[in-house]
């Protein structure tokens, strides 16, 4: 799922800590994701690692204590007016005690001062380094002044040590980066609900009735939101790896179990104060055993044949109490003729806010990278084309916003 940073410049400034060669494949996703990206080093970085591989890295000179010019814009006031945020990471204790209290004693310090767009800080320091008083103190009051603290993992230090003060993995920065570049007004907090992949019906212990949903569109929905700034909980039967941490989310297996996972949080976003969204992108199986069996069943007590007696499995949409939640549907159909109708249909039989009409050629349609939607409301149709999943969930956010406003 490649995201798009392409309008956008990023000043990455990095500190003197052992973690600092992750700033490397941190400057390589942003560039990656066709960010214009800069780099400040303080003269302990460049212990670590050399200015020259950022400018390999980046294609744009380094500025440090050395290289600062007042002739061109590497300087530490010009910089920070060519980007539209700040990352800092690695961030020494050491460097984020200094700019909790305005100190201005290092290039690093100075741009910092002096930048005017949202600073994000990623600490990498000993664990006690970071736990001492004065470092706690000074880090709620960074975020008091409104730094975005992306907080370290806990892990086996390069000190020996083991607890909270390994640097963020890059990928983390980077997802909390995009969303901070990229989030709307309108999502910013909102919570919102997304279910995905297909449900998992027991026949016995090891086998089960499933489709062959690969929760590719709910992962990258998910995605989508969580850039906007949505407060997104996924519930999944195919895992969330990849996705951001901040994404909570729950793992089912029966529909049974996704209608109760999915009611309780929705209970827990009624009192929200904007509308909750629910997205019902989950293939849910229509059928399961009725009488699931106990262990494994051993093919030789079957003979030539099993029959297995199916029920109905509830129908969620129908289930589900969702007063003043905003509801999308996911409808996949392989019939040309009435695919859309049924889709249609769907916004009153489940009473639901619209509903995304995928239509499918046939089985090897699932799974793959690319998606064709048509988002129906009761108004109108809006074709959204084919493309990537996430390029099309967030053409699906755009359209979901509407509905508050109906």
């Amino acid at each position: 799922m490649q995201i798009d940073l392409s309008s956008k410049s990023i000043l990455l400034a990095v500190t003197g800590s052992i973690s600092v060669y992750k700033a490397c494949d941190l400057a390589r996703l942003f560039v990656k994701a066709g960010a214009e990206v800069h780099v400040i080093m303080t003269r302990s970085a460049e212990r670590f690692v050399s200015a020259l591989t950022f400018e390999a890295l980046t294609r744009n000179p380094v500025l440090t204590e050395e290289s600062e010019s007042w002739s061109s814009t590497l300087n530490h006031i010009d910089i920070g007016k060519m980007c539209d945020i700040c990352v800092v990471a690695p961030a020494t204790a050491n460097t984020l005690n200094k700019i909790s209290q305005g100190f201005a004693d290092t290039i690093l310090t100075q741009t910092l001062l002096a930048f005017q767009g949202d600073i994000l800080l990623a600490p990498a320091a000993n664990t006690q380094m970071l736990a001492n008083h004065a470092s706690v103190k000074n880090l709620d009051l960074l975020q008091a002044q409104g730094y975005t603290i992306i907080h370290p993992q806990e892990k086996l230090l390069a000190c020996g040590d083991v607890g909270a003060g390994g640097l963020a993995e890059p990928t983390e920065i980077f997802f909390e980066t995009a969303r901070a570049l990229l989030q709307e007004a309108f999502w910013l907090d909102r919570a919102v609900i997304v279910t995905g992949g297909g449900s998992r019906e027991k026949i016995d212990e090891v086998r089960y009735i499933s489709n062959f949903s690969s929760g590719k569109m709910a992962k990258s929905l998910c995605l989508a939101l969580y850039l906007k700034g949505a407060k997104v909980h996924y519930l999944t039967s195919m895992g969330a790896e990849g996705l951001p941490l901040s994404i909570t989310s729950e793992a089912f297996e029966e529909a049974e179990e996704l209608l109760v996972q999915t009611q309780n949080a929705l209970d827990r976003c009624k009192e929200n104060e904007v509308s909750p969204y629910l997205f019902m992108v989950a293939a849910v199986a229509d059928f399961k055993a009725q009488s699931p069996q106990k262990g494994k069943v051993k093919k030789s007590s079957l003979g030539e044949t099993w029959n297995i007696t199916l029920t109905q499995n509830p129908d969620l949409l129908s289930t589900l109490q969702r007063e003043g939640i905003k509801t999308v549907a996911f409808k996949a159909e392989m019939d040309s003729k009435e695919g859309l109708n049924n889709a249609v249909n769907l916004l009153t039989q489940k009473k639901v806010d619209a509903v995304c009409y995928n239509l499918l050629q046939d089985a090897t349609s699932f799974g793959g990278n690319e998606n064709e939607i048509t988002f129906i409301t009761k108004e109108t149709q809006v074709a959204l084309g084919r493309a990537d999943k996430l390029s099309l969930s967030q053409k699906i956010v755009d359209q979901a916003k509407k509905l508050d406003r109906a």
